[in-house]
């Protein structure tokens, strides 16, 4: 609570200010529509001579902010329709004009596309990447992982409900393979207690999936693919809330907040979130049974009872946007803590009662970014982040449960303890401290029109000790320490030819990781302390190429030897996660490629659409997995991490996407791999068992499509209803290498239902959502059931220009 009334009184502090600042400027709303009344989208609307720009939404509405009074003329302009200005006197707070535009002369040897968007312009550039934009949902009751779920080549894998582990598979990688980036900055400096579910859509501008190969300004050692969250940058005044609830008692709400000034480039951010649910959903099937005390499973159906999450965390963030000496400069705090109960270990098999965890992380930051620095042409953007993370691992119950929550009993009739004297593993209360350096430096330098190069730096380094208050008071006296450090050094080259339908960008990265553990041991009533150490360095190298066979039709085609450093979880183990510790694991080194196209989108009439297809090959060494462990009734489910060996994963992924009218929206994608484990003998000479068989764990066959229907002027004008339909489908898969049906997931056959109404003056929208409407078994990580139907309803309200 401490953090919302912080961000409460920041809040409040913009408002008072920004309301009492003396420039003058004014809002101008309007619509853009052809002869009839039909709304024109993607039209730029600029204020002539200043930076004051916006574009066209689906029904031709548009909003310029922070106009200077006087004389204006506003420019609009589009590849769609012939140009047109507008001369207007700004003399009040809010204007509002309604603009007449003729459709351009469809000739086609004259018209050139001078403009891309932002999303074009990435997913053209030659690297397999999709760009989510987030306007559509920002509203609804989406979490930001449900966005990436629904994803070509995206499945994210959460162990259960809310604030459950949450990994990424992309194309057949997945785990650390996958890392997550905010505007740059790994996601791993801010801790557990603040992820991307603790983001809600409205805060975010775009999300940018890098699949296989990894570009330069992202160094990190990303091997599988790069998730990348850009927060909005938006220069205005503005406050936007909103709150969710629905079953499972879940309940999720967050606020934030912008004050620009345009005189002096002062800007203040802050924002501030709280999510708390009890995962009391229903479980049922082959993986949950109560084991009887003559031995036998009774197979059950019956509601999580030790799974409740909460999370609360706050934002803010002071500095100067658009001034002389800097386009962005932000000095920033962030602070997050949560609350997660501990229903099981790895598998479902065995419930847990009374085992839970506690964190906390307080991050400092410094942001800067300036384009023509020094000299024209020369980019600099430097970032720096300082974290410090407390965990507490709490299990001291001794009984053992069953999925009713009730003490198991044996043939006696009397409880039944845990064979190691708690849920999992020994009694304890492990405080684990983190203190985490994030710094990266990064140059762009334009030397020529068609030309750049690209030099990023990075380095992380972690310091972690952790102290087990279970254990004696001369055994807690020696503590243990873990360090982890890694730089990682990229250089790339971006060309452009043959007027910029030929691009290239080839790249280098070098890695270094440096590895110390000291454990503290008593020999002889001396204490000594036990060190180990390593230091490994590798090279990386990749290009990607874009060719714009005719307009809106390129091949794409991205290459890379990519490069995984072991995490600190998977070094030093996460006793939270039931993770076991394994010093001596190796980095993981694919060969990834990635062919394909990418068409559209292309206009006939009122028809809008577009289509991609791309195959992939990922030819992995000492790929880094969890241990697979078939024994579900082990009394302790802790499993380190692993090099497998080597692995060979080749698939495809398409998908297609169909506007009519701006009212009607389809989409479709799938995507499937063959991912097989691929090392005929072992050392000895003897052939794997599992030789070419399909990694365990992994869904390998995934589809989703989405259906929207925009109703305009619905019980009042200017007022729009959304319909919204969703289907999601994955192929069965085994969660160990035992091919038998009780390790086999079945086929699922997700739908969810939704809608949304924004009210006229559009800044109140109301949305409810129906998710897994028929109650479909929905399966995960090891097994682990996910939430079945449920109902949620969410308020949104937004002021602008306060």
């Amino acid at each position: 609570m401490k953090y919302i009334y912080l961000v409460s009184l920041l809040l409040a502090s913009c408002l008072a200010f920004a309301q009492t600042s003396p420039l003058q400027v004014a809002t101008v709303k309007g619509n853009i529509h052809f002869e009839g009344g039909t709304g024109v989208e993607h039209v730029t609307v600029r204020i002539k001579n200043s930076n004051v720009v916006t574009m066209s939404d689906q029904q031709g509405g548009f909003e310029l902010k922070n106009v200077p009074y006087g004389h204006q003329e506003i420019l609009i302009t589009s590849v769609e329709i012939q140009p047109k200005s507008l001369k207007l006197s700004v003399h009040k707070s809010s204007h509002s004009v309604s603009v007449l535009v003729n459709k351009a002369i469809q000739d086609l040897a004259e018209v050139q596309v001078t403009h891309k968007t932002e999303k074009k312009e990435l997913e053209t550039q030659g690297f397999a990447v999709n760009v989510i934009e987030t306007k559509d949902v920002a509203t609804r009751n989406f979490q930001t992982n449900e966005m990436l779920d629904r994803t070509v080549g995206v499945r994210v894998r959460q162990n259960g409900g809310l604030g459950s582990a949450v990994t990424y598979n992309l194309n057949g990688m997945s785990g650390e393979s996958v890392r997550i980036f905010i505007d740059g900055i790994p996601i791993s400096t801010y801790g557990a207690s603040f992820s991307l579910n603790s983001i809600p859509p409205a805060l975010i501008e775009r999300i940018e999936v890098y699949k296989g190969v990894i570009p330069a300004h992202l160094s990190d050692d990303a091997l599988g693919g790069a998730i990348n969250v850009i927060l909005k940058k938006g220069m205005s005044n503005n406050l936007t809330a909103s709150v969710s609830y629905g079953s499972f008692n879940t309940l999720q709400a967050n606020v934030s907040g912008t004050h620009w000034s345009a005189k002096s480039g002062f800007t203040v951010k802050a924002s501030g979130f709280y999510n708390y649910s009890d995962n009391d959903y229903e479980v049922w099937g082959k993986f949950v049974r109560n084991i009887l005390p003559n031995g036998r499973y009774d197979y059950v159906r019956a509601r999580r009872f030790n799974d409740a999450y909460r999370s609360v965390g706050g934002q803010i963030e002071l500095g100067f946007t658009d001034v002389k000496w800097a386009d962005q400069f932000f000095i920033g705090y962030n602070g997050s803590s949560d609350y997660k109960e501990v229903q099981h270990g790895t598998y479902m098999s065995i419930p847990y009662k009374g085992r839970f965890t506690e964190s906390e992380a307080h991050v400092f930051s410094l942001n800067y970014r300036k384009k023509n620095f020094v000299v024209k042409g020369l980019e600099l953007t430097v970032s720096g982040m300082s974290s410090m993370r407390k965990q507490v691992v709490v299990d001291t119950v001794k009984w053992n449960y069953n999925w009713y929550g009730e003490r198991s009993v044996g043939l006696d009739g009397r409880p039944i303890l845990r064979p190691t004297g708690a849920q999992q593993g020994a009694p304890t209360i492990n405080h684990i401290n983190r203190n985490v350096t994030t710094f990266r430096a990064g140059v762009n330098y334009d030397f020529h029109k068609n030309h750049r190069l690209v030099v990023n730096h990075i380095y992380y380094n972690i310091d972690r000790d952790q102290q087990d208050f279970m254990r004696s008071v001369v055994e807690r006296e020696f503590i243990g320490t873990r360090n982890l450090a890694k730089h990682i050094t990229s250089v790339a080259y971006e060309l452009k030819a043959l007027d910029s339908k030929l691009r290239a960008n080839i790249f280098g990265k070098y890695y270094q990781q440096k590895i110390d553990r000291m454990d503290p041991v008593l020999v002889e009533n001396n204490r000594r302390e036990n060190r180990t150490s390593s230091n490994k360095t590798t090279t990386g190298y990749g290009a990607a190429l874009s060719y714009a066979v005719i307009p809106n039709l390129y091949l794409l085609t991205s290459a890379e030897r990519a490069v995984r450093l072991p995490s600190e979880n998977e070094v030093f183990g996460s006793p939270g996660e039931n993770i076991v510790e394994n010093f001596g694991i190796r980095p993981e080194i694919s060969n990834n490629l990635n062919v394909g196209f990418r068409a559209g989108t292309y206009t006939s009439g009122s028809n809008k659409y577009n289509f991609a297809l791309s195959g992939f090959i990922r030819d992995t060494r000492d790929k880094i997995v969890q241990r697979v462990n078939p024994r579900l009734n082990d009394a302790v489910q802790t499993d380190p991490f692993e090099n497998l060996g080597k692995t060979k994963s080749i698939g495809f992924e398409v998908e297609g996407n169909y506007i009519y009218n701006n009212n009607l929206t389809i989409g479709l994608s799938a995507s499937k791999f063959n991912s097989v484990f691929n090392m005929q003998y072992d050392p000895n000479g003897r052939e794997y068992d599992y030789y070419r068989r399909q990694l365990p764990n992994e869904p390998f066959f995934t589809i989703n499509s989405t259906v929207q229907y925009s109703f305009k002027n619905v019980l009042k004008s200017n007022s729009r209803l959304n319909m919204y339909y969703g289907f999601r489908f994955v192929e069965r898969f085994y969660t160990t290498w035992m091919i038998i049906e009780d390790f086999r997931t079945p086929r699922q056959y997700i739908q969810d239902l939704g809608a949304s109404y924004m009210f006229p003056n559009k800044r109140f929208i109301v949305s409810a959502d129906v998710k897994n409407m028929f109650d479909r078994q929905a399966y995960d990580n090891f097994a682990v059931q996910k939430p079945g139907r449920a109902f949620y309803l969410k308020l949104n309200y937004t002021i602008n220009n306060f």
